[in-house]
């Protein structure tokens, strides 16, 4: 194996690798001496099948795991050897026209990590925001709590159903007029206007009474969960049981019952706690956000390009789904790709964030335990179905780039806690709405003479956290004419015109 130097430009490697026919070949004579006593063919006593025979029948098949074989290992070598830090997962390509029993030509092309100076922890200075839990804001969780928990009543006989009421049905439905199979019900509740079910089901029972015969005519999605009925025009046989109409919580000690708790006063200071930790969750990012300033203000180096790619796409790919809850979508994409270039800025300054965390933990001994991993994997295979999870749990295990992925939020809290303890930290009391303000603000520190503005200190989306867990699926109570396998979600609520750029969450990480 040979190996050379094409390419050492900025963080950008490039070798070229020559896997010499002999290596190949040595490699697959191995191979050959190592199966042929595993191999059984008609004629021959097992394990006794010549080796020329074994070639033959399987010869293609082992060159081309030798040379892949042989392509890793040059590879690593040439890694190593060279003391490189890849930034992404390499680019190996094998020269076109490569034919068994000849050389071959392998082209490594990478990104290196910049080597950055180990910064001093020392001299960092933090003010922190704090913010009182007022007894206004646990009242407005309790309201929030006693309207997000809906019942019903059972409304007058005459009553006419409308949006918002619960009808109790009995229903059969039909195609060609013929029962299909989950098609059938008793006692079902359908909260009207909840979306839960097939497109017109719902609209179909506004204005029904109590032992009301109706049948409605409807149309299965094109997507339904059932191949049958996709897409099929069906009636549906109702019977109405009773119309309920919604019953207002009273926020008393009896609701606090129906909860599980003893009452109010231990509802309220449940509810206090989870402000207080929703208000310290601010406290923590408005910290982080002074110092990942200082942080950005202080240092300056080259990112590896790819990492930037990587980091503008996962940027751009939030802001394109959050566009379906503008009010105008088309000028809020106007809008987006006119600062496009600061979404680069924020991208590049995510990256050397990032990249200086890393450098800060390692040179001061922070660290992921075995046990924390571990825990990250498993709260990440529950997003897969069972018979997933283990499939899930051994691939993140063989794979590092996506362990990485799973321990890297961690790893930057740790560090960010670190610095935290290092800081001189002064406390100031505020409001909330002065809190979030300053999270908020897109003022930023003047970097230091000679140094380069990390970024754009607009606001940006989030940064995504890994193996992110989509919304579980409400499986419904009795088989009937429900949507495809989740209930359908309501849509964001919209704010009056308001700017992609003001959406935007903070960009400085």
């Amino acid at each position: 194996m040979q190996t050379s130097e094409t390419l050492n430009e900025g963080l950008k490697r490039a070798y070229k690798i020559t896997i010499t026919a002999a290596d190949v070949a040595e490699r697959v004579d191995a191979e050959v001496k190592k199966i042929a006593p595993q191999i059984n063919m008609p004629g021959f006593r097992p394990g006794k099948v010549p080796a020329n025979l074994v070639r033959k029948m399987h010869g293609e098949a082992l060159a081309q795991d030798a040379l892949n074989a042989a392509i890793r290992e040059s590879v690593d070598k040439a890694i190593n050897d060279n003391k490189l830090r890849p930034a992404m997962q390499p680019n190996v390509t094998l020269a076109d026209g490569y034919e068994n029993g000849k050389d071959a030509e392998v082209t490594l092309e990478l990104e290196v990590l910049p080597q950055i100076d180990t910064p001093s922890v020392e001299g960092l200075k933090l003010e922190r925001l704090t913010a009182e839990v007022q007894d206004s804001e646990v009242d407005e969780a309790v309201e929030r709590l006693t309207e997000s928990q809906k019942s019903f009543e059972t409304a007058a006989k005459s009553y006419k159903a409308k949006m918002g009421d619960q009808v109790l049905i009995d229903f059969e439905g039909k195609v060609d007029g013929v029962p299909f199979d989950g098609g059938k019900g008793e006692g079902m509740a359908v909260e009207l206007g909840s979306g839960r079910l097939i497109p017109g089901f719902e609209d179909q029972l506004v204005g029904v009474k109590a032992n009301d015969e109706k049948v409605l005519n409807v149309t299965f999605p094109d997507d339904y969960n059932v191949d049958d009925l996709k897409g099929k025009d069906a009636t549906f046989d109702v019977v109405v049981g009773e119309v309920q109409k919604p019953k207002k919580n009273k926020a008393d000690d009896e609701f606090a019952k129906s909860l599980g708790l003893e009452g109010m006063e231990q509802l309220r200071e449940l509810l206090k706690g989870q402000v207080e930790q929703e208000l310290n969750g601010l406290t923590r990012t408005q910290m982080k956000r002074g110092l990942l300033d200082q942080l950005a203000a202080d240092h300056d180096f080259d990112v590896p390009p790819s990492m930037v790619d990587a980091e503008f796409d996962q940027i751009w790919q939030q802001l394109e789904q959050e566009l379906a809850n503008e009010e105008d979508p088309e000028a809020a994409r106007k809008e987006m790709e006119a600062d496009k270039d600061e979404y680069r800025d924020i991208a590049v300054r995510r990256v050397r964030l990032g990249l200086l965390l890393s450098e800060i933990g390692q040179a001061n001994g922070v660290e992921v335990t075995s046990q924390e991993m571990n825990m990250l994997i498993q709260q990440a295979a529950q997003q897969y179905r069972a018979e997933d999870r283990e499939r899930f749990m051994q691939y993140v295990q063989q794979e590092p780039m996506a362990a990485a992925q799973l321990r890297a939020p961690m790893y930057e809290d740790k560090v960010v806690d670190f610095l935290f303890e290092k800081a001189d930290v002064t406390d100031r009391t505020v409001t909330r709405e002065e809190l979030q303000a300053a999270i908020e603000a897109e003022e930023t520190p003047a970097p230091k003479a000679g140094k380069k503005k990390a970024a754009a200190k607009k606001k940006a989306p989030a940064k995504k956290a890994a193996a992110k867990k989509p919304a579980a699926k409400k499986a419904p109570a009795k088989k009937g004419p429900a949507k495809k396998a989740a209930a359908k979600k309501a849509p964001a609520k919209k704010t009056a015109a308001k700017k992609p750029a003001a959406k935007k969450a903070a960009a400085k990480k």
